[in-house]
């Protein structure tokens, strides 16, 4: 009885070692897990059942540099930061500015590109300029800059928020909203895709865009920026964005 007693022990034990080395090595995934919003063209959108765009390109790029598998996973806007929070999602890369209020939030890498915020109008509007904007009826999508941005400069009784660019688009069309505010490459898509629509010539907004990540998790963000830095100073980076983006 004691005999068995000692192999019952013996194999508990190897059976816990085997779990604990288990769990250990799956403690540190070789994934990168990228939150964005796939309803931001050319920075991100579907083509198929792919997720394509700049910030995807530029992702896999880094993800390859580091000898890590990339997995996008496409949510709501305002889901990314409390996701990343929440270490779901090791960054969040979906055209995002770095801006005071999302710094308190989480930490942001080197900027990769620059963004601007522009004006979305019927082209019988009586909108000319952004200060006509005042006043008006705008449509912006949740949380992002053009959300946040407008809410302040033309007070939140004003501003209409939409779960992406697409739809804002079309409550402009039916007349529901005056405007859109909302970046210049998803305007130019939007544009180009419906008739009757123009963009202001005069700029809203300059921003940067960067990738966000958990405030605890610095070792990450310090690799992924080594990586970003290294891809931006050899091309790789501009060369992706010219990809989508014509120097017009």
């Amino acid at each position: 009885m004691k005999k068995f007693s000692k192999i019952i022990a013996v194999l508990l034990a190897v059976v816990f070692v085997c779990t604990a080395f288990a769990a250990c090595s799956g403690a540190k995934s070789n994934q990168l897990v990228m939150a964005t919003n796939a309803e931001f063209p050319p920075y991100e959108y579907h083509e198929g059942d792919a997720i394509v765009g700049i910030d995807a390109e530029i992702a896999q790029a880094i993800a390859d540099k580091l000898g890590m598998e990339l997995v996008i996973e496409d949510v709501a806007f305002d889901s990314i930061i409390p996701g990343v929070q929440a270490g779901k999602y090791d960054m969040g890369m979906a055209g995002m500015t770095v801006t005071d209020e999302r710094l308190e939030s989480v930490n942001f890498s080197t900027s990769y590109a620059k963004g601007v915020q522009v004006v979305i109008v019927k082209e019988d509007s009586d909108i000319a300029t952004v200060d006509d904007v005042a006043g008006k009826k705008i449509g912006v999508q949740t949380s992002t800059t053009g959300d946040i941005y407008a809410s302040e400069d033309f007070g939140e009784e004003n501003v209409t928020k939409y779960d992406n660019g697409a739809v804002a688009v079309q409550a402009l069309l039916s007349g529901k909203v005056d405007c859109v505010i909302i970046d210049n490459e998803p305007a130019k898509s939007y544009v180009a895709a419906n008739e009757g629509l123009k963009i202001l010539e005069t700029t809203y907004v300059e921003e940067d865009y960067a990738i966000c990540f958990n405030k605890a998790d610095t070792e990450l963000m310090d690799k992924v920026n080594a990586a970003l830095e290294e891809l931006i100073a050899d091309g790789t980076v501009q060369s992706i964005i010219d990809k989508y983006i014509n120097a017009d």
